[in-house]
């Protein structure tokens, strides 16, 4: 048996920090959409659990067994052991979920092969407050600490996306750290599209005080044929989304070589 997923990247259309809770964490209302791309995973059944990573971001994951992906898999029942491999493709510490992606397909393997418990969402939410939504891997609205979500009319779905990082990792605590807790107001709008356009991330402003070229990013992106610009969950990663393809690839020429691109649709 061999298992395939693609562990979509994760973009935030809109990232609403509403106030910090008494358990450390934030309350968020969060606006999750989904790439039609990102990091590979395969899997194959073994005698035991391993796992093996590859790719051009793969040498940024220096301890496998304490990659999520491993966790992951360790959260589920999945019959015989796995022989996992995980192309990682895209940066980390990017604002872009790929842990979080890569344990949602992991879920989707397992639910693929033998269905998955009744309490995977707790399972997942352990894991990190993205993966939850990243089972799903489509359109959706996240609550609290974003684990918890509500559907939304996904207008968006085939819209081409550019994702741009100036390959310059950017962890999420110092981000949410230097957040000046200004609660700014709620989601608005009824579908997807109207909700991003009305919508902010309010971790732009602390995420380019510990990376100015951020800034560079938006700018370059905000320079090309695109009707929404916006920084990712908590950076570095950037996005812009485009009416046509043609649009998006020309823009995409437009970066420079030095930066990290990923062009795809929005699923």
């Amino acid at each position: 048996m061999t298992l395939r997923e693609t562990a979509y990247a994760k973009i935030n259309l809109a990232l609403h920090v509403r106030r910090r809770r008494d358990d450390g964490y934030h309350e968020l209302e969060t606006l999750f959409a989904f790439v039609d791309a990102g990091d590979e995973l395969t899997a194959q059944t073994s005698q035991r659990d391993s796992l093996r990573v590859v790719g051009e971001f793969g040498g940024a994951l220096d301890n496998p067994f304490g990659n999520i992906v491993a966790k992951a898999l360790g959260a589920l029942p999945h019959g015989a052991g796995w022989d996992v491999t995980l192309e990682k493709n895209l940066p980390v510490a990017a604002g872009l979920g790929g842990g979080s992606a890569d344990a949602g397909a992991v879920f989707r393997m397992v639910k693929q092969a033998h269905g998955l418990p009744d309490d995977w969402h707790a399972r997942a939410a352990k894991l990190g407050a993205d993966v939850p939504a990243c089972v799903e891997s489509v359109a959706c609205v996240g609550r609290g600490t974003g684990t918890e979500l509500e559907p939304i009319e996904n207008d968006l779905a085939g819209v081409p996306v550019l994702l741009v990082n100036p390959r310059i990792p950017l962890a999420t605590g110092p981000v949410f750290k230097a957040w000046d807790g200004v609660d700014r107001g709620a989601l608005e709008g009824a579908d997807l599209r109207a909700m991003a356009l009305a919508g902010r991330n309010d971790l732009e402003a602390p995420a380019l005080t510990l990376v100015s070229e951020i800034g560079d990013v938006l700018g370059a992106l905000e320079r090309t044929r695109t009707w929404l610009t916006r920084m990712s969950g908590s950076g570095a990663t950037c996005f812009a989304l485009y009416d046509t393809a043609e649009a998006r690839d020309e823009a995409r020429a437009a970066m420079p070589a030095a930066w990290w691109t990923l062009a795809g649709a929005l699923r």
